[in-house]
C-alpha cells in the first residue's frame, strides 16, 4: 500500500509521526511553500521528519496545483491524507488517488461540519465533541466515517486545553484504522445528512465583547474559546483594543471587571493594543 500526508499543522505532524511509530512509511509527504503563511495559528514545518526518514516531500502553494496530481500519479500513491489543510481538495485531486484521500475533522460528523470546529465547540457550550477521519468527496466534510471518537468538553474547557485533547484523540484514530488501511479492511459508514448541522468561519472580528448585550456565560465562552493559539476576545475603550487571554465568573476574583447585561466578568489576563 503507498500513502502519501498532505499537512502545515501539529495535528498532521502527530499523525505522521504515529505512522511512523506504528512501523509505516510515507511514499510522499505534501506541506506548503515555507514561506506560506507563517504566521498561521499552529503551522509546523515537516523538513526535518522527511529527511530523517528519507521520504520525498514535495512543498505546494495548494493542493489542486497540477505538482499535486503529477506526484500522485508518479509514486502511485493508494491513500493520500489530508489533515489540517484548509484548502479543498478537486475532484481530479481525490481521483488521482488509486483508493482516494483521507480526510479528519474535529467534530462528531455529520455534527458541525465546516468551519473553526474548537472555537465553535465552546461558544456553544456543548458537552461533547469528538474527532471524524472519512473518506473525502467533493463536499465539505461530507464523505463516508472511516473512524470517529468522542472527546467529552469540561466546563472550563479553552480552545488550547481542547486542541490538545483533539490531537490525542488524532493519533488514537491513526492507531485504529492503520492496520485496517494497510489490511485494505477499511469500512465506511454513510453520513446521515438529516443529523447533518453546519459551522460558519470565524474572524478575528468575530471575537468583540459587546457587554451590555452579553451575559456572563457567553463572554466567559467566547473568552474561552478564541484564547491563544487564536486571537483572542476583545473589546474597545478608550482608542485600545484590550484583549481577554483569561478570565472569571467569580466574582471573589481579581482584575478588570467587565459589565454584563447579568452582572461582573472578571478579565485576569488581558492584553491592551493602540489602535
Amino acid at each position: 500500500m503507498k500513502i502519501a500526508f498532505c499537512t502545515c499543522v501539529q495535528l498532521g505532524l502527530s499523525c505522521i509521526e504515529k505512522i511512523y511509530e506504528l512501523g509505516g512509511k510515507f511514499d510522499l509527504l505534501i506541506t506548503l511553500k515555507d514561506d506560506l503563511s507563517q504566521k498561521k495559528s499552529g503551522r509546523v514545518y515537516i523538513n526535518k521528519i522527511a529527511k530523517k526518514n528519507k521520504a520525498p516531500l514535495l512543498k505546494i502553494k495548494h493542493i489542486n496545483d497540477i505538482d499535486v496530481i503529477e506526484n500522485i500519479k508518479k509514486y502511485e500513491i493508494d491513500w493520500l491524507f489530508i489533515i489540517g489543510w484548509s484548502q479543498i481538495a478537486s475532484k481530479d485531486v481525490l481521483e488521482s488517488c488509486n483508493k482516494g484521500a483521507i480526510g479528519a475533522h474535529p467534530t462528531l460528523l455529520p455534527k458541525g461540519r465546516g468551519r473553526a470546529a474548537i472555537p465553535w465547540a465552546i461558544i456553544k457550550g456543548l458537552d461533547k465533541t469528538g474527532v471524524t477521519f472519512f473518506k473525502m468527496d467533493e463536499g465539505v466534510d461530507t464523505g463516508n466515517i472511516l473512524g470517529q471518537i468522542e472527546i467529552p468538553i469540561k466546563e472550563n474547557e479553552t480552545s488550547k486545553t481542547l486542541y490538545k485533547k483533539v490531537n490525542k484523540i488524532h493519533i488514537d484514530l491513526i492507531e485504529k484504522i492503520w492496520p485496517k488501511i494497510i489490511t485494505n479492511s477499511l469500512i465506511e459508514l454513510k453520513q446521515v445528512e438529516s443529523q447533518a448541522t453546519y459551522w460558519e468561519e470565524r474572524k478575528p472580528k468575530d471575537g468583540e465583547i459587546k457587554p451590555e448585550n452579553m451575559s456572563i456565560e457567553e463572554v466567559d465562552r467566547l473568552v474561552r474559546a478564541t484564547t491563544k493559539p487564536y486571537p483572542g476576545a476583545f473589546f474597545i475603550k478608550d482608542n485600545k483594543k484590550v484583549i481577554i487571554w483569561e478570565g472569571q465568573k467569580s466574582k471573589d476574583t481579581k482584575g478588570m471587571e467587565i459589565k454584563c447585561r447579568d452582572g461582573i466578568f472578571i478579565a485576569t489576563d488581558i492584553e491592551m493594543l493602540e489602535i
